[in-house]
């Protein structure tokens, strides 16, 4: 591929160009709309699905008795340490303030966490749901051509003779026979 380069002087001559793999620059189509500019402040990327397998991680781990237990002995922790210790270590005079301004960002944060991981299982919960309508479905279809291939069979075997039917189809032509020899015979 070719490398285009753009004058020295012409940047702000409207022409979009693009890099590919390679590093060279090729004219972007036509039929693609221009994108703007590059922000002044641009926000980082970052990849949903691992921000939502941490969320329910934290989920899981705030639905566990681990973390109540640590989240009583932090509690316990905190008011003893503020209410048996000297006064010049302490860091939260009793009505405990910032304890209150702690628990209240951990719920606001574990809120959404939790709303996010609940999410993220009804979605799973939505395709596990489709893919078992159609596996059903499937299911029900094959039944249904099972069923008619039965009967198309049963139909077919009534139309057949069956061993029986011919042996005595056969005794009764024998027994006809030794009647038509006999009165042959005594004629």
């Amino acid at each position: 591929m070719r490398q285009l380069r753009e004058p020295r002087g012409r940047e702000g001559s409207g022409k979009q160009r693009a890099e590919t793999a390679h590093g060279t620059a090729v004219r972007a189509r036509l039929d693609q709309p221009r994108t703007g500019k590059a922000p002044l402040l641009a926000l980082p990327n970052y990849d949903p699905e691992a921000f939502g397998r941490l969320s329910e991680r934290i989920a899981r781990f705030l639905g566990t008795g681990r973390f109540i237990v640590w989240m009583t002995v932090v509690i316990i922790v905190w008011v003893i340490w503020n209410t048996m210790l000297p006064s010049s270590v302490h860091f939260d005079d009793y009505p405990f303030i910032f304890l209150t301004l702690v628990l209240s960002l951990q719920a606001s944060y574990a809120a959404p966490l939790i709303l996010l991981a609940q999410n993220r299982q009804d979605d799973r919960d939505r395709v596990n749901m489709e893919q078992d309508r159609a596996r059903a479905e499937r299911s029900i279809a094959d039944t249904e051509y099972l069923t008619r291939e039965v009967a198309a069979l049963r139909q077919g075997l009534g139309e057949v003779a069956t061993r029986d039917f011919v042996r005595s189809e056969l005794q009764g032509l024998l027994k006809e026979l030794d009647e038509r020899r006999e009165a042959a015979d005594l004629l």
